[in-house]
């Protein structure tokens, strides 16, 4: 049965052509199974709660009948603004307005969140641009720049709120800097959620072609209730595509975690256990709630416009298990640096069990993307990263943000593999985990926290954080083990030094390469300690005197790499390529407003050549035991490049099969 909505119908209707209801969220409460729900141009002021669940061979959609044209907000307009003081008008707004939940009152905070408690879920907007929160209405009124903003041009645009609780209303003070806030486009965040169902297990619904945005979202940290902007809520099946997703105070998309109120923000107003045990008991407590590959995940987000967010393009803690995120554009995330906190990023993802993360183009976010704890069977492949750090002249980030980079992998077993992307940013990857295999990548930053990372202080020595891995392709756990580092492979990479590393007191390393892992074994010399029992059966006396070797670093795998411009390579590899004398020209520019390479690095690789690099070469992650292979369990073969463009018996190093493909657009929207 086919659904009509149609915000411009004179009178509310019963969802059929010719008398279409006004509201989504109508639409919601009846449609089944099957059912599409067309949605005509219009905005669409609502918090759409999808009630009934579709089906694996009978979806519910929601589709927009001309593409981006319907848009669903959390925000509503206002028009009685008064002017106060210079360029700061002032609004009052009766709470009753927001009903229990007031964006106003409820500030961003909880496990995880580092930054100042002062900000709230509400936001203002002029003409789109989301204004900065001040902290005193002196501050509002001077409307200076915000030095640690990413677009510091427009961070003179402030906002202030307080409560006359007299009279029941919050009271907002804007500095619109001499435009008349009545004559323009303004509006205020006022739901939590757009498109959200308020129940878990609300499954098979697709949503395609809409503009969602404007959200009053909480901060969603990995062991809490993670709410987005639109989302699954613990769900199976969705599909979000082609849509145009963008200010929500915290995140965008959320694919993550269900209240659990016995771990909900324990550490906040807890205290006594720490963050990391509570990740492990929502881990272990997950199974009690379903956590199954049956019942959970299996979503495909695909096609779209990600950006404007403050916390997360997308976010998950287990829910996104199994799901496909592709051809998106995540961008411009966290850039007014009002937040700060460990979970900030284009995309944060716990537990990204045999997720595919692949065409995605992430640009001018704090972090690109962040796989943290059991990044188990997740492939990132043919994504572009690109100007994910701070502008020039920026101030430093606030305390307790996380440095920039385009990929963090944290405190994982593996197997993850990192092939076919063009890592431009100045910090590639941060890896303080084990079991990468990291093939065909173009990278120009450096790796980071090799090594380290991975445990906390104690008293006395530090404690080791042990994280879980998983039964292969499933969600129960297998077991838990520290971070030994290492079982990292290196293949088929070319590396560039493209900026230089000469900060005497660099806060991270900046040194291009694999030369990081110069004190690491190759696979001989790790298992030599071992190699004595070959065919035997192990004594008593062998536990004792093997500890010091099970807990050493694991080997690490390097072949074929390209090392430019003073990029190191690790001491051990045998076939690889080094020029420390050429300059080597590489910039990502514009060309008919998409971006293209300009580069010379071709003319330096010559007839340098490695094999085709597949699952058997790679073979499986240490402590799961699962070989890097697809979601299916079936071998990968890394014979086609970032276009998909097929190599053939041999390859040269990077994600193009020759230079002339480097030279293509790499992203359409």
């Amino acid at each position: 049965m086919k659904i009509y909505v149609d915000a411009s119908a004179i009178f509310d209707g019963s969802g059929t052509k010719e008398r279409p209801f006004k509201k989504v969220s109508d639409a919601a409460k009846m449609a089944m199974p099957g059912d599409e729900v067309l949605v005509f141009p219009g905005i669409y002021r609502e918090n759409v709660n999808p009630i009934h669940a579709g089906t694996k061979d009978a979806r519910i959609t929601y589709r927009s009948v001309e593409p981006l044209k319907a848009e669903i907000t959390g925000a509503e307009p206002v028009k009685t603004w008064e002017k106060y003081q210079d360029n700061v008008w002032v609004v009052r707004i009766n709470n009753s307005l927001f009903g229990s939940y007031n964006p106003y009152t409820t500030f961003v905070r909880g496990d995880w969140y580092n930054g100042p408690v002062s900000k709230h879920t509400g936001a203002v907007y002029l003409n789109d641009l989301q204004l900065y929160e001040t902290l005193t209405l002196d501050e509002c009124i001077k409307g200076e720049i915000y030095a640690r903003s990413w677009n510091q041009k427009d961070s003179v645009y402030k906002w202030y709120t307080e409560q006359d609780e007299e009279k029941n209303e919050t009271v907002i003070y804007a500095n619109f800097q001499g435009q008349d806030p009545n004559k323009e486009n303004v509006d205020i965040n006022v739901r939590r959620e757009v498109f959200w169902p308020q129940e878990t297990g609300v499954n098979y619904i697709t949503v395609s072609g809409f503009k969602i945005n404007k959200a009053a979202t909480t901060w969603a940290p990995p062991a809490s209730y993670q709410d987005g902007m639109i989302g699954p809520h613990w769900s199976m099946g969705w599909i979000i595509e082609d849509c145009d997703i963008s200010h929500s105070r915290c995140a965008g998309i959320s694919l993550g975690k269900y209240r659990d109120v016995e771990n909900d923000q324990y550490f906040t107003y807890k205290h006594v256990k720490s963050p990391t045990q509570m990740e492990r008991d929502a881990v272990c407590r997950g199974q009690y709630h379903g956590w199954l590959k049956e019942k959970i995940g299996h979503h495909i987000v695909r096609r779209n416009n990600i950006h404007d967010c403050e916390q997360d393009g997308i976010v998950g803690r287990q829910g996104g298990v199994f799901s496909l995120i592709e051809d998106n554009h995540i961008h411009h995330i966290n850039n007014m640096q009002e937040l700060a906190g460990a979970e900030i990023a284009g995309i944060k993802m716990h537990a990204a069990i045999d997720v595919t993360i692949r065409r995605n183009h992430f640009d001018h976010c704090t972090m690109g993307l962040w796989c943290d704890w059991e990044a188990q069977g997740t492939r990132i492949s043919q994504n572009l990263f690109d100007h994910n750090y701070a502008p020039d002249g920026t101030a430093p980030r606030l305390e307790g943000a996380m440095p920039s980079q385009d990929i963090w992998v944290e405190v994982s077993h593996g197997p993850t593999t990192i092939d076919n992307n063009l890592l431009l940013s100045k910090s590639s990857l941060k890896i303080p985990t084990e079991g990468l295999a990291v093939i065909h990548n173009i990278i120009l930053g450096s790796f980071t926290l090799v090594g380290a990372g991975t445990d906390y202080p104690g008293e006395g020595a530090l404690q080791p954080r042990f994280t879980p891995y998983h039964i292969r392709h499933r969600t129960e756990v297998a077991g838990f083990q520290t971070i030994l580092h290492g079982d990292d492979r290196f293949y088929n990479n070319i590396f560039i030094q493209k900026w230089a590393a000469d900060d005497p007191h660099p806060e991270e390393n900046e040194e291009v390469g694999t030369a990081v892992f110069d004190d690491y074994p190759t696979y001989d010399e790790w298992y030599e300690p071992f190699k004595r029992l070959e065919g035997k059966m192990a004594k008593e006396n062998d536990m004792a005197e093997l500890q010091v070797a099970q807990f050493a670093h694991l080997p690490v795998w390097a072949s074929g790499n390209v090392y430019l411009d003073g990029a190191k390579g690790w001491k051990k590899e045998t076939h690889a390529l080094v020029n420390d004398k050429d300059k080597v020209d590489f910039e990502l520019t514009e060309q008919d407003g998409k971006p293209v390479v300009k580069t010379n690095l071709y003319d330096f690789i010559g007839d340098f050549s490695n094999n085709i690099i597949d699952s058997d070469l790679l073979g499986e992650a240490f402590e799961p035991e699962e070989r890097f292979e697809t979601p299916d369990g079936d071998d990968i073969t890394f014979n086609e490049d970032y276009f998909g463009n097929h190599r053939g018996v041999s390859t040269i190093p990077g994600p193009f099969v020759d230079g002339k493909v480097s030279l293509d657009s790499l992203w359409q929207e």
